[in-house]
């Protein structure tokens, strides 16, 4: 029960609070501290004399070595906060808020919408080149909104649901080891020259981490849709609906998961997202994800994709303060 009511504090912090600037300005964000460890690893142990198998094997070290560092560290801080009682459910609390990123998302994706509207297609090209990996200049202004929200729906279940779970199954060392593998994956997880041996582990677990967490991600945007419907302020298609697209399309994805929120997204909101794209010099020829969908979008997209989020997450909250309740009753 305790978990749960901490957990139910940390994700109503971060929606209300999310990552203070004036905060990280001053001192540095865990997420950033992972990934000076794993800079510094990646220059040590990713050297371009050794063979690709050597390579491989220093990825499998580095990994390891920064997951038993998150595991040391997050059962001490976790052994540290049930030592205080209250005032160290609250600390931890705030450590999880730390590893949530709900307001974060909404405002990223939110300043690319304005930036479409105040200033045009190089404002929108460059607040979204801020939240994804591809070249933006490329894109036009619906390339621009697609980008923004396949990012959304991606970073919903990797920046929200994966942490939510793998706090709620495994405490802090849980939350800490899947921000690490998170992480790692982003910076050494990518299939060129460099990485394809050294991130290999780093890839790999992190499609494993997050296979669970990508398809309930999927399930929530199909709830929201759902719930729209109850409500009577639309006609989405419903769950199963959603959730037959999403088995058919996601399979199509690059990513073993990504496809799986990004379609459940595309399919509520009647928009095709996936489709070509650059990522420096190499172009990817990505399928389309619900190619019925419409393909002209406009900033008014990424205001109905703020929505479906918002109303996915509260979902999440609700589950949470209700398990709490029957928790306390039981």
């Amino acid at each position: 029960m305790e978990r749960l009511g901490i957990l139910l504090t940390g994700l109503i912090l971060d929606r209300l609070v999310g990552d203070p600037p004036a905060l990280w300005k001053r001192v540095s964000h865990p997420v950033v501290v992972i990934g000076w460890a794993m800079d510094g690893l990646d220059r040590r142990l990713n050297r371009p004399d050794f063979t690709p198998e050597t390579r491989r094997r220093a990825g499998f070290f580095a990994l390891g070595l920064l997951l038993l560092g998150a595991l040391i560290l997050g059962n001490f801080v976790a052994a540290l906060a049930d030592a205080f009682g209250f005032v160290g459910m609250v600390v931890e609390a705030l450590i999880v808020a730390v590893f949530l990123a709900q307001k974060s998302l909404v405002d990223h994706v939110r300043a690319v919408a304005t930036a479409l509207r105040t200033g045009g297609l190089p404002a929108g090209r460059q607040a979204v080149s801020q939240i994804v990996g591809r070249d933006p200049e490329g894109l036009d202004a619906s390339g621009v909104v697609r980008a923004a929200l396949e990012s959304l729906a991606e970073n919903a279940s990797d920046g929200v649901i994966a942490p939510v779970l793998w706090y709620l199954v495994f405490g802090l060392p849980g939350l800490l080891a899947y921000k690490v593998v998170n992480t790692a994956d982003s910076m050494i997880g990518h299939m060129n020259s460099r990485y394809s041996d050294f991130g290999y582990a780093s890839a790999k677990l992190d499609d494993l981490m997050n296979f669970i967490p990508a398809r309930a991600t999927a399930v929530l945007f199909a709830a929201a849709s759902t719930l729209v419907r109850i409500m009577g302020q639309g006609r989405p298609p419903g769950f199963r609906e959603t959730m037959a697209v999403s088995r058919r399309d996601a399979p199509k994805h690059r990513s073993p998961n990504a496809g799986w929120p990004e379609v459940a997204m595309a399919v509520g909101l009647d928009v095709s997202l996936g489709g070509p794209r650059r990522y420096g010099e190499l172009i990817v020829d990505a399928p389309l994800l619900n190619p019925a969908g419409r393909r002209d979008l406009t900033p008014d997209d990424l205001d109905r994709a703020i929505a479906a989020f918002d109303r996915a997450m509260a979902i999440v909250t609700a589950l949470i303060a209700l398990a709490m309740i029957l928790a306390i009753q039981s």
